[in-house]
């Protein structure tokens, strides 16, 4: 969400005005640093924002203050635009960031192209980012501030998204009306209340300001630009992770330890997810693919994204080593089940457990297995929504299918199935997805808990296939000859599965969960 705000111009000499700033924030300037000084580090660590400029527009100044990002620019001297928002994403970047990335160490130089700046050392700001933050480069001196209130909503809506997470228990849950209300937060907002719901932060004495920074990384690291792939999709599986965690089997079992990690497996699980499917980062020798040699490239990208930033913020550095390997050892093997190529593998090993009635929730192990089985069912829950939620997750999936073989056109690469716009219909691919992955799975579920909640989401899903399948016999937008391999194309697919999180629409075929970032151009 943008909004504009059209100010004054005001000479630097001059202090603004009150009626300038807004009500629900201020913006305070030491008195030894100008408005567009070089700031001090230490002065910013001592304030509740931070000032940062972008190295490739002069104009801009940047101002953080409690995770949001309030840009002044200056326009050809005429007039200043405020923009507001979380996890600021540079203009520059490009609507398919994985021509041109590398991930390297990042040393950004300010006042490239002026001659002041440039020779001034003073100016010049060097922060060694993780490589999978390199994406984020211009946000630089990221401001955390010291004392973080426990409410994080903008106060007009307050009441609104409160009244939503009284409720957040409920299987329809409105997760993109959240995100409305939370003001693109919701990933944030939703993963802060269920750690404090469960009284984690105060059992695991995490520190709230290490806590918070953690989360807004982790939002801000989602691609906002991904149609399916971004923080809202991750909010919604945590969201469905969390009813998974109440049902009666897992909530009299399940340690603190167990939950702690579940919900931040579910939040991570697509972190840095580019948007393109494995198949694709293969076959454009894309270096993360060389890195893990073809193998659940994302999920372990995910995996080790995550545990820089736990690293990088230090959120577990309290607890003994041994402890804190084991956490990211546990929380990669749970990312790592999102990945459905090996979808036949977890189901077989589940439903022979079932079988045998041999699962032991008192088994640690058994529990970690279990943990791992609601993940995979939260990853691809969309066709168990209502119709309402699960038809517009089906349909922003679908779009970053197409997306992918837009570009695998443009560079004349083979397109990759389900990724063609003009063979295949948000109405095919979901149906063959409910098919040959979400039905076989949700049943063995079903199997293990038996409750209200997993017949409510079988019923869900036979409803949306239904109306799928009527939606596509009604306009038949797509010639007759092109449906056949279309079917040929979703059983197929069914087979290598969409890889992770391709929730609910993604057919089957080329995972949910691959992510664009090839890093050559043809």
């Amino acid at each position: 969400m943008e909004v504009c705000y059209q100010l004054p111009v005001l000479p630097l000499d001059r202090p603004v005005p009150k009626h300038v700033l807004s009500r629900r924030g201020a913006i305070s300037f030491s008195s030894s640093s100008s408005l567009f000084g070089a700031p001090d580090p230490r002065q910013l660590s001592q304030r509740r924002g931070a000032i940062s400029y972008d190295s490739s527009d002069q104009t801009a100044l940047y101002i953080r203050m409690l995770g949001a990002c309030v840009v002044f620019k200056q326009l050809f001297a005429r007039d200043v635009r405020v923009r507001s928002q979380v996890g600021f994403e540079p203009e520059r970047r490009s609507s398919h960031p994985y021509l041109c990335i590398d991930f390297r160490t990042l040393h950004t130089r300010l006042g490239c192209g002026s001659t002041s700046a440039s020779s001034d050392p003073e100016r010049r700001v060097h922060r060694l980012l993780s490589f999978q933050r390199y994406l984020h480069s211009s946000r630089l001196l990221r401001g955390v501030p010291q004392q973080i209130p426990l409410h994080i909503l903008d106060e007009d809506y307050t009441g609104q998204a409160r009244c939503m997470l009284e409720k957040v228990g409920n299987w329809n849950f409105d997760i993109f009306l959240f995100d409305r209300l939370t003001n693109g937060n919701s990933l944030i907002t939703l993963t802060f209340h269920l750690l404090n719901q469960y009284g984690l932060v105060e059992l695991f004495q995490l520190d709230m300001v290490k806590l918070w920074r953690f989360l807004v990384m982790v939002q801000e690291d989602y691609h906002s630009d991904n149609p399916y792939h971004n923080a809202v999709h991750a909010a919604d599986v945590t969201q469905a992770m969390y009813c998974y965690l109440r049902e009666p089997m897992l909530a009299k079992s399940l340690t603190s330890k167990d939950i702690l990690l579940g919900l931040l497996a579910a939040a991570t699980h697509d972190l840095d997810h580019p948007g393109v499917n494995q198949p694709f980062l293969i076959k454009t020798d894309h270096y993360l693919a060389t890195l893990y040699r073809n193998t659940s490239v994302l999920e372990n990208h995910h995996w080790k994204s995550a545990v820089g930033l736990l690293r990088e913020t230090g959120l577990f550095s309290h607890l003994p080593a041994e402890d804190r390997l084991n956490m990211e050892r546990d929380l990669g093997s749970l990312i790592l089940a999102t990945d459905i190529s090996r979808q036949n593998d977890y189901l077989s090993r589940f439903r022979l457990h079932l079988d045998q009635e041999n699962l032991c929730m008192s088994t640690a192990s058994h529990r970690h297995f279990v943990l791992q089985m609601a993940l995979k069912c939260a990853d691809i829950c969309n066709p168990c929504r209502p119709w309402e939620l699960s038809k517009q997750w089906s349909e922003k999936v679908t779009e970053e299918f197409f997306q992918q073989g837009d570009i695998e056109k443009k560079h004349k690469l083979e397109v990759s199935p389900l990724c063609d716009r003009e063979m295949n219909t948000v109405g095919n691919i979901q149906i063959g997805f409910m098919t040959y992955v979400a039905e076989p799975l949700f049943a063995e579920w079903a199997r293990f808990c038996d409750t209200r909640l997993s017949q409510t989401m079988l019923g869900h899903m036979g409803l949306n296939k239904a109306s799928w399948g009527g939606l596509q016999q009604e306009p038949a937008p797509v010639s007759e000859e092109a449906e056949p391999s279309t079917a040929c194309a979703d059983t197929g697919d069914a087979a290598t599965a969409p890889s992770d999180g391709s929730t609910a629409t993604t057919a089957g075929g080329t995972s949910s969960k691959e992510i664009p970032q090839g890093s050559r151009e043809s």
